[in-house]
């Protein structure tokens, strides 16, 4: 599973437009930002190029192993969504990016308050998911099954959380019309949940 992700994956385009927002949104912040569920590294290592203090965080040995292999720089670290050790609000940015889409909509709300926890006020979380015009549902996903979250109710996830959307997004591909790409930006409030 892991080796058909990283050929999938491990490349980051700097003109594609999910290149953009990620480093409009997670550069020239004012601390560590996290890139939680970050598979292979490979938007680590973008973001490490880019100055930013970051450190990526996955619960896959081998997506660990290869991204301190093929992309030496940033840290990489054994860990789950769950588990992250760093102090509560410490955090300027969270990327998730497809991260959260293979957990069921229970653990989806407990990683978002997890996330708040971890950042500070007004740090900003990118999230990056499968939408949805139908609620929320699991589908075959190449790698594993995966969750479609609507926009509407993951926003209404995040602010439960603690967390105000700034800005969302959604496209389609040619070569995927079965698919809906979502992001969503959000930033935390100035009180823990």
């Amino acid at each position: 599973m892991s080796g058909a992700y990283i050929e999938l994956f491990d490349v980051v385009d700097p003109d594609d437009p999910d290149a953009a927002l990620i480093r409009g949104q997670l550069t020239g912040l004012p601390g560590q930002v996290l890139d939680l569920g970050g598979g292979p590294g490979q938007w680590t290592a973008h973001l490490h190029d880019l100055g930013v203090e970051v450190t990526g965080i996955d619960m896959v040995p081998e997506f660990v192993m290869h991204a301190r292999a093929m992309h030496p720089g940033p840290d990489f670290r054994l860990a789950s969504l769950f588990d992250v050790a760093v102090p509560e609000s410490s955090v300027a940015g969270i990327l998730a990016w497809y991260s959260l889409i293979h957990l069921s909509p229970a653990d989806v709300r407990r990683a978002l308050v997890g996330f708040r926890r971890l950042l500070s006020p007004a740090g900003v979380l990118v999230l990056g998911f499968f939408d949805s015009d139908n609620g929320v549902g699991l589908f075959d996903h190449k790698v594993a099954a995966a969750y479609r979250w609507p926009a509407d109710t993951l926003v209404e996830e995040l602010t439960s959380a603690g967390f105000v959307e700034l800005e969302r997004g959604r496209r389609q591909v040619a070569d995927r019309p079965d698919r809906i790409y979502g992001t969503v930006v959000a930033v935390a409030t100035k009180e823990l949940q």
